[in-house]
């Protein structure tokens, strides 16, 4: 858990990522390292770096979305990751095409 000093201090880092701003070295290697120890400081920088290169992400959107879940990373189209336009792609990604006796066992 963070203390209330910590999340704030971080909290104004990422709003300065996120809106392009600059952010000295040393407050983004403590951000950084805080990170490496913190699962809710590691999302919270993620949901900062995908708002600094989706800047024309608006509330309620599909990428909203997917931040506020921690869902997709930066830089996931080069690791493989597949990123969907819409909910119909999502859909039909989950899709399976089931043969006719799907429900009988090998």
């Amino acid at each position: 858990m963070l203390s209330t000093k910590y999340r704030l201090r971080l909290e104004a880092i990422c709003q300065r990522i996120a809106t392009g701003q600059t952010v000295e070295l040393q407050d983004r290697i403590w951000a950084n390292k805080l990170g490496e120890a913190n699962r809710t400081a590691a999302s919270m920088l993620r949901q900062a770096q995908r708002r600094a290169q989706n800047p024309e992400m608006r509330e309620g959107s599909l990428d909203d979305f997917l931040n506020q879940l921690d869902i997709g990373g930066v830089g996931d189209e080069s690791k493989g990751v597949r990123r969907f336009n819409s909910p119909d792609e999502i859909a039909e990604f989950f899709h399976q095409d089931k043969p006719s006796d799907w429900r009988q066992r090998d």
